[in-house]
């Protein structure tokens, strides 16, 4: 899996593109609440710079030995915290989180997958399970 600087755009969205490919596919849904909430900028990429970052993580998904099943099926904990590290300042965060949480909601379905990398955010950054992330 390739590696992005520590608290860049790209390295927290990746952890909101994780939420959104977590089952499998991409709905409408999670994809309209993303441009409603204009997901891009809050993390500081370039308006079609989230297509990008979407795209390279299936890749490297691919790529890699994750692939079968739902792509993120596969990824372990180590993985996971590997992925969150690189996102360390507070803030960005908790603007990933949020995206990542208005993602996961969109279809009215938690997905497992989704579950698992939401709870890794939470676990890892050290931010609890209140209802709303405010930025």
């Amino acid at each position: 899996m390739r590696s992005y600087p520590r608290n860049s755009p790209e390295a927290a969205a990746r952890i909101v593109a994780l939420v959104l490919i977590a089952d499998g596919h991409v709905c409408r849904s999670e994809s309209d609440a993303l441009n409603q909430l204009d997901g891009s900028r809050e993390l500081g990429l370039a308006p079609d710079g989230f297509s990008g970052v979407v795209q390279s993580l299936c890749e490297d998904l691919l790529l890699g030995a994750y692939a079968g099943g739902a792509m993120t099926a596969h990824l372990d904990d180590a993985a996971l915290a590997s992925l969150m590290a690189e996102v360390d300042e507070p803030q960005l965060q908790r603007r990933a989180l949020r995206l990542a949480i208005a993602v996961a909601r969109a279809d009215r379905h938690l997905a497992e997958g989704e579950a698992v990398v939401l709870a890794a955010a939470r676990r890892y950054w050290g931010i609890g399970d209140e209802a709303e992330i405010v930025v």
